[in-house]
């Protein structure tokens, strides 16, 4: 500035887009009227321990719960302090225009609809740390690696490990050729730990939250509340 006050050149919350069709890898099915078949969702949250790299829902009932429970660290993108952990139902808070329980009720209507066709669900989280609160995960075109996995899941060309939480990949099935100096054995273990203590604590936190939302007038589906009782009751075994 001219009083000499040094300000940043950007927002903290700035980006910019470009057009799709510059995406030399974009599909030629990208403006189909008709659309295309779904073989996957993803939720993301960023979480600094607890969530593991990547796992994948039991069932759709499953799947919508784990898209309710997304959370998030806060960054400059939201208002208020930076780091402190808030519930983003569906990793788009922000954009739920109506009764959040009666959005969640939608979704398991769209499965039971959907049948055997629906799309298999699954959470990523790029955003591991250390105890030096190091990211652990490269991130950035390296978690194409992570969709690969998702994507031989949906082929039925990868098997998975059966967690309490979700079905988890088997450290080999993550490819890390070109990264092995980054993500080493140990790395991979710490990215697809699934720490029951810290879950223990996650499902006390989703239940007081739709508590919260229901007394807030939220129609929170009690299919929801079940999913989150298994989920408990398969930590505790």
């Amino acid at each position: 500035e001219k009083t000499g006050k040094k300000k940043t050149l950007a927002h903290p919350n700035s980006r910019f887009t470009a057009p799709a069709e510059n995406c030399p890898c974009l599909s030629p099915e990208f403006n189909n009227p008709d659309g295309v078949p779904i073989s996957a969702m993803i939720f993301g949250g960023r979480r600094a321990s607890t969530t593991p790299l990547v796992y994948q829902s039991f069932d759709w009932t499953h799947g919508t719960y784990m898209g309710s429970a997304v959370s998030s660290e806060t960054t400059a993108a939201a208002t208020g302090a930076v780091g402190v952990l808030r519930h983003d139902p569906m990793a788009m808070k922000p954009f739920i225009g109506y009764n959040v329980g009666d959005y969640w009720a939608h979704w398991l209507e769209m499965g039971e609809i959907l049948g055997d066709k629906a799309p298999k669900i699954f959470n990523v989280n790029w955003f591991k740390q250390d105890e030096n609160g190091e990211f652990i995960w490269p991130g950035f075109g390296d978690n194409m690696r992570v969709l690969d996995w998702i994507i031989k899941r949906c082929e039925g060309t990868v098997d998975a490990v059966e967690t309490p939480i979700g079905f988890l990949p088997k450290a080999e099935d993550i490819n890390v050729e070109g990264i092995e100096d980054e993500v080493t054995p140990e790395i991979m273990g710490k990215l697809l730990d699934v720490d029951n203590d810290l879950w223990k604590k996650e499902i006390a936190g989703m239940r007081a939250y739709y508590d919260e939302l229901a007394e807030g007038g939220a129609r929170v589906p009690q299919a929801l509340r079940d999913t989150l009782d298994k989920i408990e009751a398969r930590l505790n075994a």
